[in-house]
């Protein structure tokens, strides 16, 4: 294994898994500044092909407008003609995606196909039901569409209770942070990906992470799962 030394940790390929208010987008951030990755995340870089017009950005497009969800081959091309650019010759985080085995399996064998660097590391950040429940049901956000802002009842209060701290907005809960919503959620989840996390743990690629704690802690533990991929 690698001594995670900063000479050791350029040209990774990595996937992050996790479900939702496991952390992933604070856990993105780290990975993506401490190795200097392009951080590709499906949606944004579906939206870019669409936009840019490339032959499968017309593909996607056709059953975006007949509001049909783009089928897997579709946006298998894309992150393959994504993590295929220059900028990604070091290395790439990719951020929520495969999502299922077929797609797993679909990415897999277009990354042979183009002669692409394999995934080194799935970072899967792995959380218990109720700590989600907690962390999730205790978020509120500003309504207001040109503030935003975000708040955790028992971490990151606003200064007045119920009051947005930046525009005076009356902060809400959303409907999909409510209990028994995120409960649903997650069981959706772990439906999906339970074998997913199989194959790349039978892969000798899974560093499952325990996601419990606060952001530090856990991203000490994803460095120090990081640092030591060869």
């Amino acid at each position: 294994m690698a001594s995670g030394s900063d000479e050791g940790m350029g040209g990774l390929n990595v996937v992050l898994l996790g479900a939702p208010g496991a952390g992933k987008g604070t856990q993105a951030q780290l990975i993506k500044d401490r190795f200097d990755l392009p951080h590709i995340a499906t949606g944004d870089i579906l939206r870019a092909a669409v936009a840019a017009g490339t032959e499968v950005g017309l593909r996607a497009k056709a059953y975006m407008d007949k509001g049909e969800l783009v089928p897997d081959e579709v946006v298998v091309a894309i992150v393959a003609d994504r993590i295929a650019e220059d900028d990604c010759a070091d290395g790439w985080l990719l951020d929520g995606f495969p999502r299922t085995v077929p797609q797993a399996e679909a990415l897999d064998r277009t990354i042979a196909e183009k002669s692409l660097k394999p995934i080194d590391c799935v970072v899967y950040l792995s959380i218990t039901a109720e700590a989600v429940v907690e962390r999730l049901s205790g978020r509120r956000v500003c309504p207001n569409t040109e503030c935003g802002a975000a708040y955790n009842v028992e971490t990151m209060p606003p200064k007045a209770e119920g009051i947005c701290d930046r525009c005076g907005t009356g902060i809400i809960q959303r409907d999909d942070d409510k209990p028994d919503t995120v409960r649903q959620r997650l069981e959706t989840y772990e439906k999906r990906t339970s074998a997913l996390v199989a194959r790349y743990r039978d892969a000798g690629v899974l560093a499952e992470i325990q996601a419990e704690g606060t952001p530090e802690e856990v991203s000490e533990r994803v460095l120090a799962e990081l640092g030591s991929v060869e």
